[in-house]
């Protein structure tokens, strides 16, 4: 009677790195690529000053862009809502501060405006938020 052969069953007993590695360096080439993006908000070339004052407390923040569109926070809003919204969102309107970005291109008028809006409303508080010269790049 012919013999068969057996083989005998042996377990894996390593575990396969290859293609553990190659789903790790996927997720992080997805967050180094992702991660900019959510930290980006609206952008605006901020005003260049000699004097910057480092923001080191969470505030509410106005942005006017450069097509001279307002935003609370990264939300579109307009003018005559702002002063009831950032009100809405302030625990004491008198002593609280309300950072102003504004791009460097847009007109004083229009920041006037929103300036003027914001202390009509009942806002003691406002800081406009500048960057400071040794931040502009070469040949400007």
């Amino acid at each position: 009677m012919p013999q068969i052969a057996r083989q005998t069953g042996t377990s894996l007993s390593e575990i396969n790195i290859v293609p553990f590695v190659d789903v790790m360096l996927v997720l992080l080439i997805i967050f180094m690529i992702t991660a900019p993006i959510l930290q980006s908000g609206i952008e605006v070339n901020l005003p260049k000053t000699q004097t910057v004052k480092e923001i080191s407390e969470e505030r509410l923040v106005v942005t006017i862009d450069r097509g001279q569109l307002i935003y609370l926070g990264n939300d579109p809003v307009n003018i005559h809502e702002l002063g009831n919204k950032v009100r809405a969102q302030m625990h004491n309107p008198q002593t609280d501060a309300v950072f102003l970005r504004c791009d460097e291109t847009v007109p004083f008028g229009t920041f006037a405006t929103v300036v003027d809006t914001l202390r009509t409303s009942g806002i003691g508080n406002v800081s406009v938020v500048t960057e400071p010269l040794s931040a502009r790049p070469k040949g400007q």
